[in-house]
């Protein structure tokens, strides 16, 4: 592309330039593209049904809530409506996304289908200085980094912040933590990218610290040590890469304050409240709780509609359960590990792993591989549950519908009809 041509579409498009892409017209035709790409009218039409579809001996249950989240729809909504409106406008203008817009392939390839271009969710400086000023920059729904984004902002290009508002309201909170030297505990992966552009907040004033627990073990080591101490040297290796820079237990433990990444279990991250909170009080005195110990319900509310209904139906447990969904999906994630708790579960990340009824090949999470099980799918009068991550659109659930009800030899459109 010519300099010229980006100096024009430089120009016209000013650098942190608000554009509304939420126009009318512009949102009228991504509507009805994003709803022929992932919408299912036989998912929603058994939805309509009390989510239940029966025949041949096969009865699959969609549990109340799954799929697609307010959140997701809009990072993917604001996507293709950057696509719609640069092609018009600037047609010359390079679009590119920060990773992955949410955490599903098939979603993630469509975008590449657009012509939006991948590039790595913390740029190098190397990469940031291929970009020209006026380039268009996707933010994906977990957010990036306070120093990408002001890398990105300093650069002129223009961004497109498809952030979840959840994720944001997290943010908020550790940056008051930071504003009051209050150092963030963060219930997360910490490699995670929402988890990442939670702590890079954490840093915002340059006086708060964080340190990311990923379970109750990690959190019981944590509070033992802030309870008596321990090896400090130990402690910094065990949770390398998972607290910020010039973090000292012995220092930065003093006071804490909880948050999360949204989409982890609402019980786990509960319990990690109550331990800090416990550990807090038997340190420092009940009465002075307030000056070294905060909380806030960060838990994103359709994660927990997920984990709920999800919960409601392993009450009258299926025979066994498909959880469909990308397999880096940290929501999804739960709601398999919900699933494995209770009754045969197969994580999918689409209708194709199911091979035959003899073989579903499927995440195990602890293995963090695909594996093979056989004879999967038992002949005879069965139950199956389906549920889907947040992230996971309507079509792939359809696809995993017709596929169960191919292994029994029926086609779904047949069943419709009736």
């Amino acid at each position: 592309m010519s300099k010229e041509l980006h100096g024009a579409h430089a120009g016209h498009h000013a650098p942190h330039q608000k554009i509304n892409l939420r126009r009318p017209d512009v949102m009228e035709a991504v509507s009805a593209q994003v709803l022929s790409h992932y919408r299912s009218e036989i998912v929603e039409s058994i939805r309509a049904n009390g989510g239940v579809l029966s025949a041949g001996g096969l009865t699959v249950k969609l549990a109340k809530e799954f799929g697609f989240c307010y959140g997701v729809e809009r990072a993917i909504d604001l996507a293709y409506a950057a696509r719609k409106y640069f092609s018009e406008v600037s047609p010359q203008t390079p679009i590119y996304l920060l990773g992955e817009i949410i955490h599903n392939p098939e979603v993630n390839d469509q975008i590449s289908k657009m012509g939006i271009k991948i590039i790595a969710p913390k740029p190098t400086d190397e990469e940031v200085a291929q970009l020209e000023s006026g380039d268009v920059v996707i933010i994906p729904a977990f957010g990036t980094e306070v120093s990408t984004r002001k890398k990105l902002e300093t650069k002129g290009c223009v961004l497109v912040d498809t952030t979840c508002g959840d994720v944001m309201s997290v943010w908020k909170r550790v940056r008051q933590y930071s504003k009051e030297n209050v150092t963030s505990i963060i219930h997360g992966k910490a490699k995670h990218e929402e988890t990442k552009a939670t702590t890079s907040q954490a840093r915002a004033y340059g006086s708060g610290h964080y340190l990311v627990v990923y379970n109750l073990a990690e959190t019981d080591y944590v509070c033992n040590y802030i309870l008596n101490g321990g090896d400090k040297h130990e402690f910094l290796k065990k949770f390398e890469g998972a607290y910020s820079a010039g973090f000292d237990p012995d220092l930065h433990l003093h006071a804490v304050g909880v948050a999360n990444q949204t989409t982890m279990l609402r019980g786990e991250t509960e319990e990690v409240q109550r331990r800090f909170k416990a550990v807090m009080e038997k340190k420092h005195g009940a009465d002075s709780i307030g000056s070294h110990f905060r909380f806030f319900d960060t838990i994103c509310g359709a994660t927990q509609d997920r984990q709920d209904a999800l919960e409601k139906m392993l009450l009258n447990p299926p025979n066994l359960l498909i959880v469909v969904g990308g397999y880096n999906s940290s929501n999804t994630s739960h709601l398999a590990e919900m699933g494995e708790a209770k009754l045969p579960t197969y994580f999918i990340k689409n209708a194709a792993k199911m091979e035959s009824d003899k073989l579903i090949r499927h995440y195990n999470q602890h293995k963090k591989e695909e594996v093979e099980t056989c004879d999967w799918l038992p002949a005879g009068d069965i139950t199956v549950g389906i549920t889907a991550g947040a992230s996971c659109p309507n079509n792939l659930i359809e696809d995993t519908l017709r596929r169960l009800f191919e292994l029994r030899g029926i086609s779904v459109q047949e069943l419709l009809k009736k």
